[in-house]
């Protein structure tokens, strides 16, 4: 335990510098705890802008039936995940392959989706904006919404002009994505000094989730509980759904996905990348606990550290109650992230 605290000082100390930088007024602000939110140089922040990204967050007029907005899928209530659902469906209610990622700290992945596909928020937002199988979007219904009274003013404030386009509407959504931002978990006081805020169940959780024994830390590690690396859990003998292999065709990647933050874990079953009814047998926790610590199934990418872990029942209670602990609720009922009224 006096390692486990004597490393969460450090890494108060070191997030707290970075924070300290001098970080422009209409950026996004982030708690001494994450760092600064990178923004990229073609998409500076702006009040109006992100209250314009907020307000298409929710628009279910730039999908082809009307209905389906980005919030379809990314639930404020389920942690801007589509649980419990295993997957989301789309404009014509045609199933999704995989599981629906939360966008809570999206703005820090150097990755989206499960496979990497996307190295941004914007791209992310136009691939599913596009995809027919999810909003199947009219680009020039959308660029007409833009243009209307409901949206025209909006678009001004937001862009300093009237020139309307789809890379701009995708732009103002991950300006806005970029704000929604979970710091403040009971973990999070803990980190901060606030001792009491964890139990002795989750303390001890917490010892194993960064000890060597098990390893977690050492794919969700960092403030945001993941390295943004592409690894493979055991979870099958054999993979329909290929992963990262789709999209470099590298025979090595086979079977291998994104490592997800774990931040609201504990808000958003089932777990596991697919659709496939075996993932969907994990719909607790405890049961992703007890996959890894069974050392998963045989694949030829499976990760070396997933292996038998040797837990005892009340260990592997003591991670599910640490990771319960990574909870912010707080997200899910804020104004600045709900729909607009």
């Amino acid at each position: 335990m006096i390692k486990v605290l004597a490393a969460l000082c450090i890494v108060v100390v070191v997030a707290g510098c970075n924070a300290n930088n001098v970080v422009p007024q209409d950026e996004v602000s982030t708690s001494s705890h994450m760092p600064p939110m990178p923004v990229p140089a073609d998409n500076p922040m702006n009040p109006a802008k992100v209250a314009l990204g907020h307000r298409l967050f929710y628009e279910g007029r730039l999908s082809s039936n009307g209905v389906i907005s980005c919030a379809a899928c990314h639930r404020p209530e389920a942690s801007f995940t589509d649980a419990p659902k295993q997957v989301s469906e789309g404009v014509r209610q045609q199933q999704g392959q995989r599981n629906t990622p939360t966008i809570i700290n999206a703005g820090y992945r150097k990755h989206l989706f499960w496979d990497g596909r996307a190295p941004s928020l914007e791209d992310q937002a136009m691939t599913a904006f596009m995809h027919p199988e999810e909003m199947d979007a009219d680009t020039h219904a959308v660029g007409a919404l833009m243009r209307s009274p409901a949206y025209a003013q909006a678009w001004r404030e937001a862009f300093g002009d009237t020139l309307v386009t789809m890379k701009r509407v995708m732009q103002a959504i991950a300006a806005w994505e970029r704000t929604v931002i979970a710091s403040n978990s009971r973990y999070d006081r803990f980190v901060r000094g606030e001792f009491a805020a964890l139990t002795a169940q989750e303390r001890e959780g917490m010892r194993l989730f960064f000890s060597d024994r098990t390893s977690c830390s050492s794919c969700h590690g960092g403030p945001d509980f993941t390295t943004d690396e592409f690894k493979n859990t055991g979870l099958f003998t054999h993979y329909f759904d290929r992963g990262l292999y789709e999209i470099t065709y590298n025979p090595f990647d086979e079977g291998l996905f994104k490592i997800p933050t774990l931040r609201n874990v504990a808000l958003t079953p089932p777990y596991m990348v697919g659709g496939d009814s075996d993932s969907g047998n994990l719909t607790t926790l405890l049961q992703v606990v007890r996959h890894y610590n069974g050392g998963g199934k045989a694949f030829f990418s499976r990760d070396k550290r997933v292996r038998p872990l040797g837990l005892s029942d009340s260990e592997q209670f003591a991670l599910v109650a640490f990771l319960k602990a990574l909870t912010d609720s707080s997200v899910m009922t804020d104004p600045r992230f709900t729909r607009p009224r």
